[in-house]
């Protein structure tokens, strides 16, 4: 067995990534109607890589740009039944729970803007995802400074008031 680490694709101007694990066919198209039923405005794209069959990697979403980005994640973690969503214009606890409300879905890895790494296994059979490296390592705890910054962008960006 060889382990790897796959560097993903951020899409640039605040964008973000979820990967997670499906097992069926229909996850690309699933996955479509969760995210334009709970966040119409939201552009994104989403690739699911098939693990039987013609092993194909699945392709869906409303940009190209952010279609073939979530196609080019996937089929660089190589990993059968994973799915890539990249967005924009949204965040993913804006669509999270329903993602994971498809019948299909067997759990999300990562939800992120960071810079993400997946750690993948390879052994004779294919690849797995054994988990990932998302961001950076903590530097400390956060002082009352740190808590009334955190505030403060909750707010601005409006999740809070």
């Amino acid at each position: 067995m060889e382990l790897k680490a796959i560097r993903l694709e951020i899409p640039d101007g605040g964008g973000n990534l979820i990967v997670g694990q499906s097992h069926f066919i229909k996850t690309v198209e699933d996955i479509y109607e969760a995210m334009v039923n709970t966040a119409p405005h939201m552009k994104f794209g989403i690739a699911f890589n098939e693990a039987s069959g013609p092993c194909l990697t699945r392709v869906d979403g409303n940009d190209d740009g952010l279609k073939e980005m979530a196609a080019r994640n996937a089929t660089a973690i190589g990993a059968g039944h994973i799915f890539v969503v990249t967005m924009r214009d949204g965040f993913p606890i804006n669509v999270l729970g329903r993602i994971k409300d498809v019948p299909e879905v067997c759990g999300i890895f990562c939800a992120t803007a960071n810079p993400v790494e997946v750690i993948v296994a390879e052994t004779e059979q294919g690849r797995g995802i054994v988990g990932l490296v998302d961001g950076s390592s903590p530097k400390g705890v956060e002082t009352e400074t740190d808590v009334e910054a955190r505030r403060g962008f909750l707010r601005k960006i409006g999740y809070k008031r």
